[in-house]
This record gives C-alpha cells, sequence and structure tokens, in this order.
C-alpha cells in the first residue's frame, strides 16, 4: 500500500530537511532516502548485470516504493510475521494490536549482561483492529501509519532515534485510550499539559500547536480530531538545565519531522552531524551518547538531565544539529617492516614461502563469508612476499587472488556456475552470493562478507589498473550494497537503500538482516563491521588509482570506518566501566550488543575467549584504534584468558582466536609484543583463524616488538 504526503518538500540527493505544513498541526512523514546525506554521488551501480533470484523475502508492512530497510534499529516493524518491539531510545516502543505502546526501559546488570528490555508502561488505544505499516525513514526518524481493516489509516506514529519523545498524529476523529490515567496540574508545567508518575518518573502529554490536551482529556480517553498531533515526554533525571522540565515540554510542542546527515573529514577527525527539522523550525529534544562526548555545543545545548541506558548514560540536548567528532583511522594495506634485521627478515620468508604453498594448493570456500576471508588472508600474504622481495612467491599469490576475484565480479557467473557469484535479489533489493552462509539471503551480516572481497580487492589492485575496471561493475555493486550514501535508483522496482547497514545516530552498522527481536537488532563483530570500511576505503582508492571517479566514495568510507571504530571502543571494548548506568555489569567486553541489552557472549561459542576474538578479528593494519588503552586492552585479555599474568603459562594461549589475541596483546607494547612472539612460534596450528597465516601473526607481532 502507498501513502503520500502533499506537504514534503524535495529531496537533495535523496533526502532533505523537511518544509514544515502549516496549515496543520501534523507532522507529515519525511521521504524515504536512506541516511540522507547531503552533497554526495557515489559511484554509479546497475544491478541489472546480475541474474535476479528471488528468495521469498516474505511479506512486508512497508509502503509501496520504499527502499526494504533492511539492517535497521527498526526492521523488526516491518519484517517477520508480527511487529517486533523498536528501541529508538531512550524509549522502547511496541505496536499491539490495536495501537501501540511505550515505556521507558529499566537499565539492570546481572552478571555478563546490560539489560534494558520493551515493558509497556503506556498503552494507546485505537479501539479497533490496526496493523503499523512503515511509510517513510530516514536517519534518525521513522513514520508508521495505522491502518485499519478498512485500508484507512487512524493515525500516525513518529519515531525519533535518541529521543525521550513519542510522537501521534490523528489521521481521523477518534478517542484515543490512554491506559493510564494523566492529569493536569504538574507544579512548574502549563495547564494545558497533563502528566502521569509512573515507576517514580514523570511522563508528559503535550499537544503540537494551538491543542489543549487538558481540555481534550475525558478520564483515559484523548478526544482527537483528523490532522491533531499530540507528544509523550519521558522526564529525564534532574540535570543542570535552567528550566528544567518546561522548558523540554515547550520544545516537545515543536514535532520532529525528519532528519539530515553532513560528514566531512580533515586528516585528523571526521566530523558527523545531525540535523532534525521540526514544524516550526525550534530545537528537538534528543540525546547526546557516550561516543558523542566530542559535541561542539555540548555546553550550551545539553546538561538538560540524563537517562541511563543499556549504552551507558546519555546526556539531554535541545538542539536543531547535533554534531561530534571521531579521530579518522587511516586505511593501511600490508605491514611496515623496515625495523626488521636480516636473520628476522630471512625467518619471516620462510614461513611465507609456507604459508603460500599451503594457500595456493588449496581451493577457498564458495560462500561470501569463508570466501571473502580467505581472499584476503591471501592478499596480505601477497603484501608480505611483496615485502620480503619474494618476487616468484608474490607473483603466485597475486596471479590466484585475482584470479579468485575476477571469477567471484563475473556478473554472469551465477548462469554458468552453482557457487562463486552474486546474484540480486529484488524482494530485499540487495546483492546475495549465490553460496548463502550465515543468513546472508536474509540480509544478515552483508558488510561483514563483502568488506572482506573490498578489502582484497583494494590491496591487490592498488597498482593494477586493469584489474580495478574488470571488477568494479560487481565491486561497486557490494561497496553500494552496503555502504551507498543515498538511495539507489532500480528499474522494477523499489531502490537500494542507502547506507543499509549503518545508523548514523549510533555510530555503528547492525547485523541482523530482517531483526527478529525482542531485543531489537544486534552486531556481534564490531571489528569486522570496522574492517568493511577500511575495505571500502581502500577499494576507493584502488579506483581512483585506476582513473575512475570515485563521487566522493574516498572521504565517505573514511567517515564510516572513524565513525565504526569510535562506537567499537564505545560499547563493545573500551566503554566506561564507571558509569553509573553499568553499575553491577560483570564484563571488560561486550561482545553481542543489541538495543535492548548488551553482553558479553557470541552467537557461536561459550568459550570466553571468543567473546574477545570476535571484536578483534580481523587484524589489520588500521587496528591499532583497539589499542590506544593499554591498560583496558590487558583487562580485557585477562578476562578471556582468565589470567592476570599473560605470559607466565604459554598453554594460555591455546584458545579459540588464540592467534587474534596475540596481536592484541602486541598493542600493549614492545615488551608483551615480544613476549607474543615466543608463544605465536609455537601456537597450535588450529589456533591461526581462517582469515589469517602464521605469517600474518609473526609480521604483525615483529613490527610492534620494534
Amino acid at each position: 500500500m502507498s501513502r503520500g504526503s502533499a506537504c514534503l518538500a524535495a529531496a537533495v540527493v535523496g533526502a532533505a530537511l523537511l518544509t514544515a505544513c502549516t496549515t496543520v498541526d501534523a507532522p507529515p512523514p519525511p521521504p524515504s532516502a536512506g541516511a540522507g546525506v547531503a552533497d554526495a554521488a557515489p559511484p554509479s551501480v546497475d544491478p541489472s548485470v546480475l541474474p535476479s533470484v528471488d528468495r521469498g523475502g516474505g511479506a512486508m508492512r512497508l509502503a509501496d516504493g520504499l527502499a526494504p530497510p533492511t539492517n535497521r534499529w527498526f526492521s523488526g516493524l516491518v519484517f517477520g510475521d508480527a511487529a517486533q518491539p523498536v528501541f529508538p531510545l531512550p524509549l522502547a516502543v511496541g505496536l499491539t494490536a490495536s495501537g501501540f505502546a511505550y515505556g521507558l526501559p529499566t537499565v539492570r546488570a546481572d552478571g555478563s549482561v546490560l539489560s534494558g528490555s520493551y515493558a509497556p508502561q503506556v498503552q494507546m488505544d485505537l479501539r479497533e483492529p490496526v496493523t503499523g505499516v512503515v511509510v517513510a525513514y530516514d536517519a534518525a526518524t521513522v513514520t508508521v501509519d495505522l491502518v485499519a481493516g478498512d485500508e484507512t489509516v487512524r493515525g500516525r506514529l513518529h519515531l525519533t532515534r535518541g529521543s525521550p519523545v513519542l510522537t501521534y498524529t490523528a489521521t481521523t476523529d477518534q478517542d484515543l485510550g490512554l491506559g493510564v490515567a494523566f492529569s493536569a496540574g504538574a507544579a512548574g508545567l502549563p495547564d494545558d499539559v497533563v502528566t502521569a508518575e509512573l515507576d517514580e518518573r514523570t511522563h508528559a502529554l503535550v499537544g503540537a500547536g494551538d491543542l489543549d490536551v487538558a481540555d481534550a482529556l475525558a478520564g483515559t480517553s484523548l478526544a482527537l480530531t483528523a490532522g491533531q498531533t499530540v507528544s509523550w515526554l519521558v522526564a529525564p533525571d534532574p540535570g543542570e538545565g535552567p528550566d528544567g522540565l518546561a522548558e523540554l515540554v515547550e520544545a516537545t510542542r515543536d514535532p520532529v519531522t525528519g532528519s539530515e546527515v553532513h560528514h566531512e573529514t580533515s586528516p585528523e577527525e571526521a566530523t558527523t552531524s545531525v540535523t532534525y527539522a521540526t514544524v516550526s523550525g525550534g530545537p528537538a529534544v534528543v540525546v547526546r551518547w557516550p561516543h558523542q562526548q566530542q559535541t561542539a555545543d555540548a555546553a550550551e545545548s545539553c546538561a538538560r538531565g540524563t537517562y541511563a541506558t543499556v549504552r551507558g548514560t546519555a546526556e539531554v540536548c535541545l538542539t536543531s544539529t547535533l554534531s561530534w567528532r571521531s579521530p579518522v583511522r587511516e586505511p593501511a594495506p600490508g605491514l611496515d617492516l623496515s625495523g626488521l634485521d636480516d636473520d628476522e627478515r630471512d625467518a619471516l620468508a620462510d614461513q611465507v614461502r609456507t604459508d603460500a604453498a599451503a594457500v595456493l594448493g588449496d581451493v577457498r570456500p564458495a560462500d561470501t563469508y569463508f570466501g571473502g576471508k580467505a581472499l584476503a588472508r591471501d592478499a596480505n600474504l601477497w603484501t608480505l612476499a611483496v615485502e620480503l622481495g619474494l618476487d616468484g612467491v608474490a607473483a603466485d599469490l597475486h596471479e590466484s587472488v585475482a584470479a579468485d576475484l575476477r571469477t567471484w565480479a563475473q556478473p554472469d557467473g551465477c548462469v554458468e556456475r552453482p557457487e562463486r557469484c552474486f546474484t540480486w535479489e529484488p524482494t530485499l533489493r540487495t546483492v546475495v552470493g549465490q553460496a548463502t552462509s550465515f543468513g546472508s539471503e536474509e540480509g544478515n551480516d552483508h558488510h561483514f562478507h563483502y568488506g572482506y572481497f573490498l578489502y582484497a580487492a583494494g590491496v591487490a589492485a592498488a597498482d593494477d589498473p586493469d584489474l580495478v575496471r574488470d571488477l568494479a561493475p560487481v565491486l561497486d555493486l557490494l561497496a553500494a550494497d552496503v555502504a551507498a550514501v543515498s538511495d539507489v535508483p532500480v528499474p522494477d522496482g523499489p531502490p537500494m537503500p542507502g547506507l543499509r547497514v549503518l545508523d548514523v545516530v549510533m555510530g555503528h552498522s547492525w547485523a541482523s538482516g530482517q531483526a527478529p527481536f525482542a531485543d531489537g537488532n544486534n552486531q556481534e563483530s564490531a571489528s569486522e563491521a570496522v574492517s568493511a570500511w577500511h575495505g571500502l576505503a581502500l577499494w576507493a582508492d584502488a579506483r581512483v588509482g585506476a582513473g575512475l571517479d570515485d563521487g566522493g566514495l574516498t572521504e565517505q568510507a573514511r567517515w564510516m570506518l572513524a565513525l565504526e571504530a569510535a562506537s567499537a571502543r564505545a560499547y563493545w571494548t573500551d566503554f566506561d566501566t564507571s558509569d553509573p548506568a553499568t553499575d553491577g555489569l560483570e564484563a571488560s567486553v561486550t561482545s553481542l550488543v543489541w538495543d535492548g541489552k548488551r553482553e558479553r557472549a557470541t552467537w557461536f561459542s561459550a568459550e570466553p575467549s571468543a567473546a574477545l576474538g570476535i571484536v578483534v578479528l580481523p587484524v589489520t593494519g588500521v587496528s591499532g584504534y583497539l589499542g590506544e588503552d593499554p591498560d583496558r586492552v590487558r583487562a580485557n585479555l585477562g578476562e578471556a584468558l582468565g589470567t592476570d599474568d599473560l605470559w607466565e603459562d604459554r598453554s594460555t594461549w591455546d584458545v579459540m582466536f588464540g592467534d587474534q589475541l596475540l596481536m592484541y596483546a602486541a598493542m600493549l607494547g614492545p615488551a608483551d609484543a615480544e613476549a607474543a612472539l615466543e608463544v605465536a612460534r609455537d601456537l597450535p596450528d588450529e589456533r591461526i583463524d581462517d582469515g589469517s597465516t602464521r605469517s600474518w601473526l609473526l609480521a604483525w607481532l615483529r613490527a610492534h616488538a620494534g
């Protein structure tokens, strides 16, 4: 079904701030346009070069013409038999059979789990069955129509990512049931605002424009006419703001209508800005997250109170634009081996010859995850061979990697063979490897998988323009699938969504394509997400080196790399353990991050080392971001290995991801890198990850030992 609005402004590169309607109180839905990143035009792509294979994506609660929002924080609203709760945060929201509900999650620590699950506190009843249909979305807002059985839209729910405000517009005359009693007369608030005290927290119900909510309220029933808008604001813990809750209530009268993203990078930092449009142009009530602490105007705009969340303590701000800075991570193919002496180079060269013989004598996997990892592994091995002057070995490795990349990048490959090729999935508007893995046919983990391909191509084709041109039609599609800056028009249907996996507000990606979970979406291997944008940057550089127009991809990739690395530290490996919101959490690493919880756990193993290893791998030249707090590195390793003395017993490292953890330990400094070298030489072969080699392990450690 398709719903339109006569009040939408024109889009800029697929998304723009909205021009407010001045004749009604209702905020219009924003256009669906990916992340709404302005002033960018990525390389053009054509999915029709791939064979189309419909894998049965299932019914979607989504308006016609919109890009299917896989890998979003709100994907659970769209996919699956029934809508899942979603977490705009700090609120959690759920659709019901006859309306919607919200609650402010109570954050609790239980061992290695920090939970803040959905628990409805206020339920709104339309008094008839309705189905929620997503009709618009952008970087920070989602609009859901509540559709009755006769196809009439009864109301419109508007969610804003990172806001304690929930907005609803009646599209027919109605008496909306509130579920709990609200009343006027709260101290310090205007008479037309009603409140309820729930769990020792004030919930304010505010009308937009000149709507007097107190006058429209009769018991637990709110009389609304078509076009009228109300918003619920859950009060924060007290802050330092001059007017407290009253100031936030006044801002809530001016509902958010949409958002837009801008970014820019310098050699030192990347700046991200999310601008919130409101009906009347006033500031929005939003929160500042731990990864956004480098905020330009925090002193002026924030300090309006706080919320305890599973991400840590979030500070309330009144602002139209929230901007923050993240350290830039410059792409780094290969390793610097200039510090090795002749004996060390000879020993490493012997290992490279051994590993090259092994990988060249084997067949790489046929699925996109393990196949991509193997290509990235062998591209790294090639860089070592080049650096060590092993011309014959280097030539054989490059020929092998290039040949496999060309096989994967053959547009009609899936017409000729059953694997090592890509197809176009027309329902989800996504690219899928013919041999699937980890639910890739549902949109799962595409940035992990395709990041390895982009990395391998960016490394192997850096000085090979012919290889770049041969790979570009399909490699550009892989890049667009996970990172197109705005919606990509596709013939015969909706577009590919822009920034499919990146949650710009939270600064990190989401791995589940359809998020069929009550705790929202999730991402486990934040380090593989960082690796994906590292690969994107290297591929962008290779394209430029081959004389191809990158359309801003070079800068965009560095922005995404900076953003993801900062959030990986803020929520996975280096979060503030002294934050009161995490009080009681018995984990130094939370390896599985959801909107409704964070936990030290993995999807695949209960081994303690797995929880750290999965957020370290793959170790590449850009992985230094993980080692910027040596004390935390040591604490994380102690937790993963179950010891405070890392080097007392070499068998300590005979664990899953032992090689990755040794490389992580080398970030502690030269002495620890030397100790890691002693262990690494005898580490059992089965402890070398399939995305790495002993050569890479030893080279990394030797480079860090000095």
